[in-house]
């Protein structure tokens, strides 16, 4: 068992999280991967006129151009022996007659990769993992906050494949990411809280939900 990408970053502090959280964020085996299941309440952005932006990052799997309420999701977690890892998010919204009927879906996927650099945790977002952004870490009341302070864009080169491969470009800071991950003992399952807020628009893309998860070979 190698210690996860959380508990390098948070050191001593990883042991003031609750016991649920801390069995999801703490040691991993390569040869397991975690699998989990949920709804999120509420899913995407509400604000039409971003819709072109969000449908290009949805395309290059970092965010999406759908909302609604309700969605259910999927998640991987798979870590790798060189101590990242990486996670898919895939959200199933209703397709067909409006959003109404629910035996159909479209998918929409999140990808991205999480390492520890210089003691940081700096989260690769993306199919390509194109945008970087670093994260401060706090934990409050056994609950884990995560707040990003940094922003790099990654330009691939033809031979730059790869987490650490190409022109890396630090850009402004464009948006504030703000993650909590909390544990409600009501549903006994873990919630997740991800917001995106910028200066002059305020918050304008979340997804927030409960979901269960376990551990299973990957092979």
């Amino acid at each position: 068992m190698e210690a996860s990408v959380y508990q390098r970053v948070l050191g001593a502090s990883f042991d003031d999280l609750v016991p649920e959280l801390r069995k999801y964020f703490g040691s991993v085996d390569v040869a397991r991967v975690g699998v989990g299941s949920g709804i999120f309440e509420v899913a995407g952005s509400s604000r039409r006129w971003l819709v072109p932006a969000l449908a290009w990052l949805g395309w290059r799997r970092v965010l999406f151009a759908d909302f609604g309420h309700d969605i259910p999701f999927d998640i991987v977690n798979t870590p790798a022996a060189d101590g990242s890892l990486s996670a898919v998010r895939t959200l199933h919204f209703p397709a067909g007659n409006g959003g109404r009927d629910r035996r159909k879906s479209r998918d929409r996927s999140l990808e991205d990769t999480m390492r520890v650099v210089d003691g940081r945790l700096h989260d690769f977002l993306g199919r390509r993992r194109g945008l970087e952004a670093r994260f401060v870490l706090t934990v409050s009341g056994g609950l884990l906050r995560m707040r990003s302070d940094r922003l790099w864009l990654w330009l691939r080169l033809p031979a730059g494949r790869g987490l650490g491969r190409g022109l890396r470009i630090r850009i402004p800071r464009l948006a504030t990411v703000t993650i909590a991950e909390s544990w409600a003992y009501d549903l006994d399952r873990q919630h997740v809280d991800v917001r995106l807020r910028s200066p002059l628009i305020g918050e304008w893309f979340r997804y927030a939900g409960g979901f269960e998860y376990r551990i299973v070979s990957s092979r």
